[in-house]
Parts: C-alpha cells; structure tokens; sequence
C-alpha cells in the first residue's frame, strides 16, 4: 500500500526517508490561520485533517495519507512561524531559558474505504538561555525562517537543547514511531521496495 505525505516540508519528508519509508509528497496548501478560542491541540488537529483530507480527495488507489502540523506552544500559546528577522529575534528571546511544548497533529486516511485515525504528539523542549549576540549569530543562519518556533534542533539550535521529554523526530515536524505504529494499526506493512 503506498503512502502519501500531505505536506511540502522537507523536513517531514527527510524522516521518513532516513527511516527508509517510501513515500509520495503531495503537499496540501491550507489556510493555517488559528481560530479564535481554539486551543493548540485543536488547532494541529484540525490542519492535519484538513491536510489529509486534501490529498485524499485527489488520491486513486489503495493508498494512506498522513496529514500533519507542527507548533510550539509556550504558556498554552501558539508561537507561529517567523515572518520576519524582528518576528524570530522576539521568538527566541521568548524561548531563552526555558521549556516549551512542541505539539504535532497527525491524520492518517486509508484508502479507498476512508478510515481515519488522529492523534496528537507532545514534547517538552528546554532552551538554555541565549545572549543578545548568539540570538543574532543564529539569526544570521537560514536555521529560524519557516520553522516552528524559529528554530531547529536538528541543526545549529541544537546546541541550546540541553535536554527534550518525549519524541525527538516530533520536535523536527513528525513523530515516527506513533506515526509507525498507527501506520500499522491501519494495515500498513513495511516492505522495502524493489
């Protein structure tokens, strides 16, 4: 059964080829504009099915797509992707010295017959705290732009983590192995290509 990714971050898609999963991107562009009053959870689970659904409205064939969004919460609060040089250097003086969560939703729709599964992954992030001039050296990096958080801990952010609870891969945008076993609870088998 082939897979599809209903997304166009590269980051998602280098997971699941380093995991050796083989898989079709299809991204699906989505407003990602938070309701108001809607919590974080409600929100990645709503942009992940939203996603998902997109895809497999244009998918033929026996297929599971994976619908998934990736934000990072501090005090409950959705800390959006930076716009702009100023929008990073606020967020990560907001990160500096402490912990915050990194939330992704995920939706798996298998195909034809339309069963779906949901869940959201949580991971706590501790920062150590960052001084005016390595804000601005990582500002001088691509690293904060396009990311969650405006940063990533797969790169040179990396060295301000001291320490994560919960899934690493779910920090980077995908949760592997909940995404592996719900993959398998919808009868998903791992077979290397030939």
């Amino acid at each position: 059964m082939k897979l599809i990714l209903a997304s166009a971050s590269p980051r998602r898609a280098e997971i699941l080829r380093n995991a050796g999963i083989a898989f079709s991107a299809w991204p699906s562009e989505i407003d990602e504009t938070p309701i108001p009053g809607e919590s974080a959870q409600e929100h990645v689970q709503r942009l992940a099915a939203a996603k998902a659904d997109l895809a497999a409205a244009q998918s033929i064939g026996p297929a599971i797509v994976i619908g998934a969004d990736t934000v990072v919460t501090v005090d409950e609060h959705i800390i959006g992707k930076p716009r702009s040089r100023e929008d990073a250097r606020r967020t990560l003086a907001l990160l500096s010295g402490r912990a915050h969560a990194v939330l992704t939703g995920v939706t798996l729709i298998r195909l034809p017959d339309a069963e779906r599964t949901s869940f959201v992954e949580a991971t706590q992030v501790h920062f150590s705290p960052l001084s005016p001039q390595e804000i601005s050296q990582y500002l001088a990096t691509d690293e904060p732009y396009d990311k969650a958080g405006a940063y990533a801990i797969q790169g040179r952010a990396g060295r301000y983590i001291p320490r994560i609870e919960g899934c690493y891969f779910n920090v980077v945008g995908l949760p592997l192995a909940r995404l592996s076993q719900e993959l398998k609870a919808l009868g998903w088998s791992d077979q290397t290509p030939a």
